[in-house]
């Protein structure tokens, strides 16, 4: 059963519903450990103090704060719990957006919110009044002792919660977007859209996979019956030098989406009845 990552009101005007937080995605990785060269036994990790020249308990550790050279300030998990905002328990919405004018570039991380039995009621409601009125909403939420901004946009029937970075947060790069000056034929832009359109089918996430970790998972299984896995080839790429001639090759070497292909016969068969209809009359 999955564990839940928060739980508290979610409010609306003077609605409150009861919700809980389930993360909704999770990375998935092959780990190794650390082991001696000599006996290939797994490696513990000992929390050291050079001023007692000793291990240390973890019942021994406090929290501390360097605000200088050496020098720190002790603060303890109480103290922290005692000045939570009010977003530790209560996510109050502050407003609604549209959500084509969120970057995509501020989401982080996606938890799902599923409503408590007595919340069901207000929380269908306010699902259903974001999808027929086209918004998300913004709201803050503190966990893991940080306050977040959050965007709540209706999903599936329910409602999916992105955390978001801040704006300070958000870097830039000096030499992003900086391509202005950069002349585009009116026959490249022609080509690079009919090669975008030959490209284009709807997004299905389960096509995809980490090609990397398949093949780790292929090395691992390989090395355990004592087998040797070949590298793959490596495509050797190139700077373009003509533009037109790469777009061209592009485009001839792109084979025609499987919807376009299937109709093409339907199409030709009705054309081929309507020819012989014409000719009886």
């Amino acid at each position: 059963m999955a564990s839940t990552v928060w739980k508290g009101y979610l409010t609306f005007g003077l609605i409150s519903i009861p919700v809980r937080l389930f993360a909704a995605a999770r990375g998935e990785r092959i780990s190794f450990n650390q082991l001696h060269k000599v006996c290939h036994s797994r490696l513990k990790q000992q929390l050291y103090c050079p001023a007692c020249n000793r291990v240390v308990d973890r019942s021994e550790i406090v929290k501390g704060y360097e605000y200088a050279k050496d020098a720190y300030v002790l603060v303890d998990d109480e103290e922290i719990k005692k000045i939570a905002p009010p977003s530790a328990d209560t996510m109050e919405i502050q407003e609604f957006v549209r959500l084509a004018e969120v970057d995509p570039l501020y989401f982080d991380a996606s938890y799902y919110a599923v409503p408590d039995a007595p919340g069901r009621k207000p929380y269908r409601l306010l699902v259903q009044a974001m999808e027929e009125a086209g918004y998300a909403a913004v709201a803050k939420i503190a966990m893991h002792q940080r306050e977040y901004v959050v965007l709540i946009r209706p999903r599936a029937g329910g409602l999916t919660l992105h955390t978001m970075h801040y704006q300070d947060e958000v870097r830039e790069v000096a030499e992003y977007g900086r391509d202005g000056e950069v002349q585009i034929t009116p026959q490249e832009l022609e080509l690079a859209r009919k090669l975008v359109e030959a490209l284009a089918g709807p997004f299905q996430p389960g096509k995809y996979r980490d090609e990397y970790q398949h093949r780790l998972q292929q090395l691992i299984e390989a090395k355990q019956k004592g087998e040797q896995v070949a590298a793959p080839e490596q495509p050797r790429l190139a700077p373009v030098i003509d533009l037109m001639e790469a777009l061209q090759k592009s485009l001839a070497l792109k084979k025609p989406p499987a919807r376009a292909a299937a109709a093409a016969p339907v199409i030709e068969a009705a054309k081929g009845r309507r020819r012989k209809k014409a000719a009886a009359s």
